[in-house]
């Protein structure tokens, strides 16, 4: 492909044939000309190579995260013989926000290697694909440009966030989960589970004192254990007709996109389980619409996390109306040992609200039931905007009763021995861990 250099350059042929209209002598001049930037355009071409002087390869996990940045490096290696500038357009799914960041640019020296980033956010659970890289250079001249493709096609898979879980496990290791919104709860002098070591207080029992870890140190150090209680909790997960309705976000970097509640909920899911799991209970999964679709019996360990792993990969919302009393009354029959009973759902209208306060206190006192409704902050935005006519006044009003509605629901359930937490979609996933963490401290499961 010839660059706008080249043309602008060929445009002074036709001006000089238009000037031999009045200097004959030019003509020789003009064609000579033209000849000439013909011959220069097809070695610059020649030079510039093909793309077998460039390696060109995308690296990213095996399985991409949902609803968070994933990072996509494209490494690329020079073998040619001269600097140039190689530009590279990746082909990522067109759902995932981020796609129209996928071309980049890089000046490469002869042998240089380099490794450019560029993130995608998935909006939806399931099997994706990426397509081929697309690679533009120039020649020398920079009178044509060459481009290439690539075959780099590949399926990706988009699982719950997995983002979360490694970042948990890291900020696990260094003791910093506050970085992470997460509180640790802690039972100190209490259980037989070793927890953590620290400075001995004055506070401490004298059996508390780590004999070997406070020669080590020079210092009085103290034990710290947890209970090791193990709990049963089994998430309930609302996959029915208000919970396919999305959620937009704002980020703070200015991009908007929207998720569905649904996907909101099971991403909180996901890092809920890991942790309980890592603390050692029981950790069972029931999903339902009109249905119960599938119901996965409380159990310990990490092979069964990897198994409620895969079940929230497969979800799937329906169109159809979530039947309360048929969910918990199917966990009522199938499962009769006390458990922590997380109720993810939607507050949706009279019937949904009618349906919750007559099934879901029943669960008490056998099971903790904890019921947990996500926020759209777009209902609190139009409740707090001061409005400037008739139609914003309208929707003020329906969104202060909307929410008063929700409060007063909440209220009556939390009277009748559910315990509720309700949150926006940004904040879902901490608020719930810490809720479960606190929950576990206090020993109310």
């Amino acid at each position: 492909m010839l660059t706008l250099r080249f043309y602008a350059l060929a445009l002074v042929c036709p001006a000089l044939l238009l000037l031999t209209v009045l200097i004959p002598f030019l003509t020789p001049i003009a064609l000579v000309y033209g000849l000439g930037l013909a011959v220069l355009a097809w070695l610059d071409r020649r030079s510039a190579g093909t793309s077998a002087q460039f390696r060109v390869e995308r690296d990213h996990d095996q399985k991409l995260s949902l609803g968070v940045p994933n990072r996509i490096a494209i490494r690329v290696a020079s073998r040619a013989q001269r600097p140039m500038i190689l530009t590279v357009r990746d082909e990522p799914p067109d759902l995932f926000v981020g796609s129209d960041s996928a071309t980049l640019q890089q000046a490469l020296a002869p042998g240089e290697t380099h490794t450019l980033d560029y993130y995608v956010r998935p909006l939806q659970r399931g099997d994706f694909a990426f397509g081929d890289l697309n690679v533009r250079w120039e020649g020398p001249l920079k009178f044509y440009t060459r481009q290439a493709v690539i075959p780099a096609r590949e399926g990706v898979q988009v699982y719950p966030n997995l983002h979360d879980i490694r970042a948990y496990d890291l900020l696990v290791r260094r003791e910093q989960l506050a970085e992470m919104g997460l509180h640790n709860v802690r039972m100190r002098g209490e259980g037989t589970a070793f927890e953590s070591l620290r400075e001995y207080t004055p506070d401490d029992p004298y059996r508390s004192i780590n004999w070997k870890a406070t020669a080590r140190r020079g210092k009085p150090i103290s034990t710290d254990y947890e209970p090791e209680r193990s709990q049963r909790v089994i998430a309930v997960l609302d996959v029915g007709r208000m919970m396919r309705s999305p959620i937009r976000v704002d980020d703070p970097d200015g991009v908007s996109w929207n998720m569905a509640k649904v996907d909101f909920v099971i991403n909180s899911v996901l890092l809920f389980s890991y942790v309980a799991t890592l603390k050692g209970d029981q950790v069972g999964l029931l999903v339902f619409a009109d249905q119960v679709q599938q119901f996965i019996p409380p159990a310990a360990g990490r092979a069964h996390f990897q198994k409620l792993r895969e079940a929230m990969y497969a979800l799937q919302s329906q169109p159809v109306e979530a039947d309360y009393g048929r969910a918990l009354g199917y966990l009522q029959v199938h499962h009769k040992k006390r458990a922590l009973v997380v109720l993810f759902t939607d507050l949706s209208g009279a019937r949904a609200s009618e349906a919750l306060l007559t099934h879901l206190p029943r669960l008490a006192p056998r099971h903790l039931p904890l019921l947990v409704t996500i926020r759209d902050p777009a209902l609190d935005q139009e409740a707090g905007q001061r409005p400037d006519n008739s139609d914003a006044v309208y929707r003020r009003a329906v969104a202060e009763q909307l929410i008063d509605e929700r409060r007063l629901l909440l209220d009556h359930l939390q009277r009748r021995g559910v315990l509720t937490l309700d949150v926006d979609a940004s904040h879902l996933t901490m608020a719930v861990v810490n809720r479960y963490l606190e929950l576990k401290a206090r020993r109310l499961a």
